[in-house]
């Protein structure tokens, strides 16, 4: 009921700030943070693909991250890109995706489900730095559900220029 309930409450914002959003260029982000932080778990390092096609408002994203202590998750959703003024970005986004836990929280089950919200700064090249906090949790179809909250810094790079630089 409680993801219902953000899903609903997501949807609203979006139809209230859509004439809001600006066009922005796929990303390439970088993650890098503190995994399962109620308990200490690790360090996480996150690869994170976010297109400039949309569906409406959502745009789809995949990535895959990897702890220190081995565990790994490739995961697939949605983002949307909430602008206040031309610097600052709220980004929102779910996905499901694989969770295999190495050596590292053990989460319940294999689909794990993933709720973010990011806060960044942009600049002018469209480059973004900020802070991202995301909830980890199997909604529930595991045998046991304890969930996982991360916190990471972020860089998200124009996709782009990164194949300029490869001249393409």
């Amino acid at each position: 009921m409680r993801r219902l309930s953000l899903l609903l409450s997501l949807l609203t914002l979006c139809l209230a700030t859509a004439p809001a959003l600006a066009d922005d260029p796929d990303f390439l982000d970088l993650q890098l943070g503190a995994f399962d932080v109620r308990h200490a778990h690790s360090f996480l390092g996150d690869l994170e693909y976010r297109s400039d096609y949309k569906l409406w408002v959502f745009k789809p994203m995949a990535g895959f991250f990897a702890t220190a202590r081995g565990a790994t998750y490739l995961y697939s959703g949605f983002a949307v890109d909430l602008f206040f003024g031309d610097r600052w970005v709220v980004t929102p986004s779910e996905a499901i995706g694989a969770y295999d836990h190495g050596n590292d929280a053990h989460l319940g089950a294999v689909p794990e489900f993933r709720s973010s919200l990011a806060v960044a700064y942009r600049f002018d090249d469209r480059s973004r730095l900020g802070v991202m906090f995301h909830h980890i949790s199997n909604a529930g179809i595991g045998v046991h559900n304890p969930g996982s909250e991360t916190a990471l810094m972020t860089y998200s790079y124009p996709f782009n220029k990164i194949r300029a630089l490869f001249g393409n």
